[in-house]
């Protein structure tokens, strides 16, 4: 898999834990687990900006353009169609050999794409 999008889809995953761990219960998790949700909110937030800014202007600007309007940024495509708009896909694009060694986008949302089989 291509480095950038290992990278997008490492920050998603970051960004998903963030919003989790905003909306779960407070008193819980710091009885519980000991930490401070405050603490991990900020340390999460740290390494999402080190990561984004580990990516080319580029792909930084389209991920957070399109991440603005969908909390997925990053989606598979299945059979030929994109999981984030379930629009089909051109099939060169899905039938590609070489599948993610490089940065794909989809033409109809602009989600980063990752093919699956």
């Amino acid at each position: 898999m291509h480095p950038q999008l290992e990278t997008l889809l490492e920050i998603q995953d970051l960004k998903t834990q963030r919003r989790e761990l905003e909306q779960a219960e407070r008193e819980v998790q710091e009885s519980v687990f000991g930490l401070s949700v405050d603490d991990a909110v900020r340390e999460l937030d740290g390494k999402i900006t080190e990561m984004e800014e580990s990516l080319p202007p580029q792909v930084r600007s389209r991920y957070q353009r399109v991440g603005a309007k969908h909390p997925r940024v990053v989606v598979p495509v299945i059979r030929g169609t994109c999981y984030g708009c379930f629009v089909q896909v051109p099939t060169a694009l899905a039938s590609d050999a070489d599948r993610n060694e490089e940065v794909r986008t989809c033409q109809n949302c602009g989600r980063f794409l990752y093919l699956i089989d």
